[in-house]
C-alpha cells in the first residue's frame, strides 16, 4: 500500500519502479482520483461550516423577532444538511476508489533487484557445498516412498482430491522430526520467538499481508467468511496490526511451525507428481517486525537462518536474487534458496526470503514509537521460510537414499526419530 501524498512528491520514482515490475504508470490516474477526493471533503468542511453558522443565526434572527431571515435560515440549513448526507456517501466512494486502486498495486522494488521479466532473469548470489554424485540412478522422492510404502497418493485422492498425500511410519516420523528440528534451530540459535498462530483469519489479516484482494483464488475460504492461512506470515505479521510498539522492541522475529493450505491456482500441469506443490503442507515461517533502518540487514540474517537449516542437514544449495518480474507483490527484494534434488537433476526452491519496507505495515497500519524525536513510523516487514517442511522432506529422501532404496536418517536429525538411523522396508 503507498501513500497518496508520497505518489504526488515522487510520480517519476513511483512510476519508473511500476515500469520495472512491467506495469503501466499509474501517478497521474491516482493524483487525479485523489485531488478530487480532497476537493470534495473541502466543499463538505465548508458546508459544515456554513451550517453550523446559519444554525447560530437562526437563533438570533428567532431572538429578535426576524422570523422571515428565520425561515431563510432554516430552509439554507435544510439544504446543507441533504448536501452533506449525500457528500458523504460520495465521500466514502471516492475513498474506496483509491483503496482499490491502492490495494491492486505491487510494492516498488528496490535498486538492487535485478531486472527481468520471469524466472529466467534470477541472478544467482553464490552456492553452497558440493553436489552429489551417487554411484547409482538416483530415484525422485515419490518412487522412494511409494516403494517403502509410506507414501500413499491415490488413498489421499480419493478422501480429499489432487495434491494430497498420505505419509505413514517412519516417513510420517520424518516429516514431524524435520518440522521439529527446524522450530528449535529458528529459537534456540537463531532468536525467533515461537507462535502458536490462528490457522483461520478474517478479511483484514489477509489484506494486510498483501494477499487480498487481488490473489482471492490462491486461497481457501470457509463458509463463515474466514481463510485458512495459506503461510504463517499472514497471521504473525499481522499481530502487529493497529498498534503502535516501541523502537526499544524492535527487531521482533517470531516464528511458527503450522499447516499450510493453498489453491495453487494457475498451476495445472506443474508438480502434478509428488509433494513439491501441495494444498495442505507444513512449513516453519519467520517474520520480522524492525525499523527502516535496519529491514535490508535483516534480509540477509534472515536468509542466513533459512540457509542454516541446509548447511546442518549438509545439503547442496544455491541463493538466487529474484528479479522484478519474479518477485512477490508484496517484496521490495527477494532471495530465493534452492536445493539441489538427485532425483530431479535439479534445484528446487525450498525458502523464499523478503523485505517488504512499510508495504504490509501501511496496509495494517503497524508502526512504532521512535527512541528519538516525536510521532510514529511504519514499521518494516520481512517474511521467509524456514524452511518448508514437505520440501525439505523431498531434498532429504533424495539426497539420502541409497541404492536399495532405503533412506539414511541425517544426523541431526536422528534425535528426533528416537535413534532411527535408516528407513527401509
Amino acid at each position: 500500500m503507498f501513500d497518496t501524498k508520497w505518489i504526488s512528491d515522487n510520480a517519476a520514482q513511483f512510476d519508473a519502479g511500476l515500469a520495472r515490475r512491467g506495469a503501466d504508470p499509474l501517478a497521474d490516474k491516482i493524483i487525479t482520483a485523489d485531488d478530487q477526493r480532497r476537493s470534495h471533503i473541502h466543499k463538505l468542511q465548508e458546508a459544515q461550516s456554513r451550517r453550523n453558522a446559519a444554525s447560530k443565526e437562526i437563533g438570533k434572527a428567532m431572538a429578535g423577532g426576524d422570523k422571515d431571515l428565520a425561515d431563510k435560515l432554516k430552509a439554507e440549513v435544510g439544504e446543507l444538511k441533504s448536501f452533506i448526507q449525500t457528500g458523504a456517501d460520495e465521500q466514502r466512494r471516492l475513498d474506496d476508489e483509491i483503496r482499490e486502486m491502492l490495494s491492486a498495486i505491487p510494492n516498488i522494488p528496490l535498486a538492487e533487484t535485478p531486472d527481468g521479466g520471469d524466472e529466467a532473469d534470477n541472478v544467482e548470489v553464490r552456492q553452497h557445498g558440493t553436489r552429489p554424485q551417487p554411484d547409482f540412478e538416483p530415484k525422485q522422492h515419490f518412487e522412494l516412498g511409494e516403494a517403502l510404502g509410506m507414501m500413499d497418493f491415490e488413498t489421499a485422492a480419493s478422501m480429499s482430491g489432487a495434491r494430497f498425500v498420505i505419509l505413514k511410519g517412519k516417513l510420517a516420523r520424518l516429516e514431524r522430526a524435520i518440522g521439529q528440528f527446524m522450530l528449535d534451530l529458528q529459537t534456540e540459535k537463531n532468536g525467533y520467538t515461537e507462535v502458536n498462530p490462528p490457522l483461520l483469519v478474517r478479511d483484514q489479516a489477509v489484506y494486510g499481508t498483501g494477499q487480498l484482494p487481488k490473489f482471492a483464488d490462491d486461497l481457501f475460504a470457509t463458509t463463515d467468511g474466514r481463510w485458512l492461512i495459506p503461510t504463517s506470515e499472514v497471521p504473525l505479521t499481522n499481530m502487529a496490526r493497529e498498534s503502535i510498539i516501541d523502537e526499544a522492541e524492535l527487531p521482533t522475529r517470531l516464528t511458527a511451525l503450522t499447516p499450510c493450505f493453498r489453491s495453487e491456482a494457475g498451476s495445472a500441469g506443474r508438480d502434478t507428481r509428488g509433494i513439491i506443490r501441495q494444498h495442505q503442507f507444513a512449513k516453519v515461517e519467520m517474520v520480522c517486525l524492525t525499523t527502516p533502518e535496519t529491514s535490508r540487514g535483516e534480509l540477509d540474517r534472515m536468509t542466513g537462518c533459512a540457509e542454516e537449516v541446509l548447511k546442518q542437514l549438509g545439503m547442496h544449495y544455491r541463493v538466487l536474487a529474484l528479479c522484478t518480474g519474479d518477485m512477490g507483490f508484496g517484496a521490495q527484494l527477494t532471495f530465493d534458496v534452492e536445493v539441489w534434488l538427485p532425483g530431479q537433476g535439479a534445484f528446487r526452491e525450498i525458502s523464499s526470503c523478503s523485505v517488504c519496507g512499510d508495504f504490509q505495515a501501511r496496509r495494517m497500519n503497524a508502526r512504532y514509537r521512535p527512541l528519538e524525536g516525536k510521532g510514529t513510523r511504519y514499521i518494516h516487514t520481512l517474511n521467509g521460510s524456514g524452511l518448508a517442511v514437505g520440501r525439505t522432506l523431498v531434498a532429504v529422501m533424495e539426497n539420502y537414499q541409497n541404492a536399495d532404496g532405503s533412506i539414511t536418517v541425517p544426523d541431526v536429525l536422528q534425535p528426533y526419530m528416537g535413534g532411527i538411523t535408516k528407513i527401509e522396508v
